[in-house]
Order: structure tokens, then sequence, then C-alpha cells
């Protein structure tokens, strides 16, 4: 299947500053990125004319003129929410950056430049990136410079990065709200007890919220959750975290089948990283994410095998009736290991009783596993007989 060609639009939020003594350093740096179709923008920015005449009249779309007027952000998240984009995010804890080096403006942004060019131009290939030419935004400007000094265009054919006016682009108007709200979630500037309904409401949209540094462990319980507390193995947990941030390094979403692979490990992280250290999330919902930027819908069947190739490359996932998320408990493990248990061996017993069944009826003439491709599993039912 092609890999459907989407545009991107970015912004930014938060300032390079290190010295949080002073008055309006922010806590966090954030870039926000809106991926939209790109045979869906022409409807899109139907949508957001609309909203932008209904809550800014003449102006332009902007966090800052919603500012700490919550309500009205809410309703305005609440209307774009019907519209179809995702949001690709990087949420950088800059009080976690100990290194000296980080404090130059320079390095910083070369810092932030590597994870978002990766993060964005290795799941989307075919991808048309604009950024606001003025203002603030001297990160975007850095962060052309950084694409058009190490963009391989052998490999990613067909991408471009444009330079706009944000007065003539909604996407990019649409990424500064986005932006800035995730600013009043994490930022300790701005956020407050109405950050957890911000999230809710942007959570239909989120693929990936890609913090660093990266958090390895997740140890916020509720005080009632006795059960998670004393269950929880923070080993299983870790390892498991680990191995999903490790296979992130190395895959690239030149495919289809990638890129659903890379939303689906974003999206195993965001939920735990939710806190949802026991719940579990359905098929549906992962699907329902990962098909806001594909050609066609992925099915039942395509959703499963990409799972079981994610576990053939090492990645624990827990499964259950429930859906999926990454174990937390060795019992998860358990649970996983004792439904293959069920599957394996009665499957095995009906491959020894057909192979059974044609050698006695050709006088052990023909013996069904003597095949290059059965060797393993006739090594395995003879070792098991």
């Amino acid at each position: 299947m092609a890999v459907k060609k989407v545009i991107a639009f970015a912004d930014e939020f938060g300032n390079n500053s290190f010295d949080f003594s002073k008055e309006g350093v922010s806590s966090h740096f954030i870039i926000a990125s809106v991926i939209i179709n790109y045979d869906e923008i022409d409807n899109v920015n139907v949508e957001l004319e609309r909203v932008r005449k209904k809550y800014f009249q003449m102006g332009e779309m902007k966090s800052q003129k919603i500012g700490a007027n919550h309500n009205r952000r809410v309703t305005i998240l609440q209307e774009l929410n019907n519209l179809n984009y995702s949001i690709y995010a990087v949420v950088v804890d800059k009080r976690e950056l100990y290194s000296d080096p980080f404090k130059y403006k320079k390095t910083f942004y070369k810092y932030l430049n590597g994870i978002l060019y990766k993060e964005l131009y290795r799941t989307y290939p075919q991808l048309e990136l604009k950024v606001d030419e003025h203002g603030s935004n001297d990160f975007m400007r850095s962060f052309k410079k950084y694409v058009e000094n190490n963009h391989i265009r052998t490999l990613f054919s067909g991408s471009e990065f444009k330079i706009e006016r944000s007065q003539n682009e909604l996407g990019i108007q649409l990424s500064d709200i986005i932006a800035g709200t995730l600013g009043y979630i994490y930022d300790e500037q701005k956020k407050g007890e109405y950050s957890e309904e911000l999230l809710k409401l942007l959570n239909d949209k989120i693929i990936s919220i890609n913090k660093f540094p990266k958090q390895l462990e997740i140890s916020q319980f509720n005080e009632n959750d006795i059960y998670a507390q004393s269950e929880y193995d923070e080993n299983v947990a870790k390892l498991g975290l680990q191995r999903i941030f490790n296979h992130l390094d190395t895959i690239k979403g030149g495919t289809q089948a990638k890129i659903d692979s890379i939303n689906f490990l974003n999206l195993l992280i965001r939920f735990h990283e939710a806190n949802h250290h026991r719940n579990y999330t359905t098929a549906a919902e992962f699907r329902n994410l990962i098909n806001i930027n594909r050609e066609r819908e992925i099915g039942d069947e395509a959703f499963r095998n990409m799972i079981g190739r994610l576990r053939d490359d090492g990645i624990l996932i827990a499964s259950s009736r429930s859906g999926y998320k990454i174990p937390t408990t060795a019992a998860e493990i358990k649970q996983y290991i004792r439904h293959g248990n069920r599957i394996i061996f009665p499957l095995l017993k009906r491959i020894e009783e057909c192979r059974k069944a044609i050698k006695l009826a050709t006088n052990n003439a023909l013996d069904i596993l003597d095949d290059d491709d059965f060797m393993r599993l006739k090594k395995l039912i003879d070792k098991h007989e």
C-alpha cells in the first residue's frame, strides 16, 4: 500500500532559557505538529476558517489570545475536535537537562532539531512541513536549516519544508493553539487544575507525546489503588519501555506497515505515561487513532499481524480481552504466555494426529512433515511424542 502524503504544521511553546529563577522562563519547551492528510486539507481549512471567524473575528487563531480563559479554550478545542487531524508533539523538560552545553541556545536547538526531525520524517516520508516565518519562532528557523543540511532526498522523496506567514496558513494557527494548550498541560508556569481536562480533550487526536528525557517508569499511583502498588513490578515496566524505545530508535517508516508500527508503539507509551498502568486500551481505540492519516483503514487481521511482528522483534505487549498495554506485572506476562499455551499445544496435537493418520493410511510411505519448511515443526512434534 502506498504511503499517504500528509501536511504537517508546527509551532513551539516556551523559551530556551535555563535560568528558572527569572519570571517567565518556561520549565518545558514544546514543539507541536498537526498532521493533516494532503487530500483533506481543503475541507479542514473550511472548518478552521469557520472556527476562526466565530471565536477570533478578523484576527488569527492564537493560543495567546485565549490565554488563561480556560472555559473559552475548552469550547474552542471541542469544536476543533470535529476536524480530522492528528498531533505529534515533542515535550522537553528543561529542568532535567543538567548538562551545561544544553544551556547554550545553539546546542539546545541542535538537540531538539534531531529529535523533531527523526520523529516526523521517519514516520511520514511523504511529508510537507509548514511553519511560521515571523514572531519568536527562531527554533523553527533553525530546524529548517537542520533539515536542509541533513535531509536525505533519496530516502524521503516528495517531502518539502516551507516557511509561511501564519496569517495565510490556518494549519499553522491550529498548531499554535495546540502548542499553547500543551503548555497549559505540562509547563509548571501554566499548568493547574484544568490541565487534566485539556489533555482529555486532546486525547483523541494525539498519536505521540515524545517526552525528553525519556521516562522509564511511572511511579504515581492513586492512593487508594492498593492492588496496583502491591503488584506493580518496576523491572517489568522498565524492560517493556526500554525495548520500545530501542526499537523506535532504529525503525524507519518507509512503508505503511512500519508507520503503523511506529504509531502503535507511540500510543502504547502515551497510554502508559497517562498512568494507565493497569488499564488495557481496546484494539478499536488503537485502530481509530492509527487510521487518522492512513489511505485505507487498517483491518483486524492486519492489526493483529502488526502486533505479532512486533512481538517477533522482542517487544513486550500484554494483551487480554480488554485490549493491549505495556506489561507492568509478572502476572500480565504470564497471562500472555498462558494464552499461547492454550493455543499451541492443542494445535500441535491436531497436526500430530493428522500426521499419524496419513502415515497409517500410506503404510508409513508418506510423512507430511518431511518438508524443508516443516523441519523445525517435525523436531518439535517428535520431541513432544
